[in-house]
């Protein structure tokens, strides 16, 4: 056995520990669009496979037996490319994913399914908004310049974001409703944009908005392949026969 861990949360980091532990032959891989990634304790490789065919070639040459898809549930290119390299090589694949958020009593959420969407829900006179989206669809919500957004950052970003009003903070979760509560708070937001991630560490911003009655534009996840998917570190030893 051999796996090969398409990382980058905390699923994923959490489940190179358990095959480090364990002594599974294993290795790690980031997409490499975070500056520092967080050190795992398996062979690590950052950077892309050069799509289908050449992470279908990296699991032949490596060897791998076992794939386990840990991305972002956003990641939406890797997760196909990882099907059909799957497929190509007959390498077991399995999806380690969080469940996504579901409506809570109090919440307000309007469902988009797209970045595209999510724009078009900002029309209106100007507001505060918390762009909970990362920073590689930033540039989109240019076409609302009428807004200030609240942008929350893992990294700084090289350039300045193309919003002509802004405030960025650098900070990396999880994060706490204390602490999401005190920072919509300081700076008066008054509408929320988030992709639904699913997971405890980022839940927290929906657990303020819900106490504070704001409304959230919920970017719903991309439709995907058929997979076999997990939902916890349990599920995924059991998969692997430990």
């Amino acid at each position: 056995m051999k796996v090969l861990i398409l990382g980058g949360t905390t699923e994923a980091s959490a489940l190179a520990r358990a095959l480090a532990e364990r002594e599974i032959p294993a290795r790690f891989s980031y997409a490499g669009r975070v500056a520092a990634p967080k050190p795992q304790p398996l062979p690590t490789r950052v950077g892309g496979f050069g799509g289908i065919d050449g992470l279908a070639a990296f699991l032949k040459a490596e060897g791998i037996t076992h794939l386990i898809d840990a991305t972002h549930p956003f990641a939406e290119q890797m997760s196909r490319h990882a099907v059909a390299a799957a497929e190509q090589t007959g390498t077991r694949l399995l999806a380690l994913t969080r469940p996504p958020w579901a409506l809570q009593p109090g919440d307000d959420w309007q469902r988009v399914d797209s970045i595209e969407a999510a724009v078009e829900a900002l029309a209106g006179p100007p507001q505060r908004v918390l762009l909970a989206i990362g920073r590689m669809h930033l540039a989109a919500f240019a076409a609302r310049p009428e807004h200030h957004y609240l942008l929350r950052l893992i990294d700084r970003p090289d350039t300045p974001p193309p919003l002509p009003h802004h405030t960025l903070t650098v900070d990396r979760g999880p994060f706490t409703r204390e602490g999401d509560l005190a920072l919509l708070r300081e700076h008066g937001v008054e509408r929320l944009v988030c992709k639904n991630a699913g997971g405890a560490g980022a839940a927290a911003k929906l657990e303020a908005a819900r106490i504070l009655a704001l409304p959230v534009v919920m970017i719903d996840r991309p439709a995907l392949p058929p997979r076999r998917e997990a939902h916890t570190l349990d599920e995924a030893l059991q998969w692997l026969g430990h």
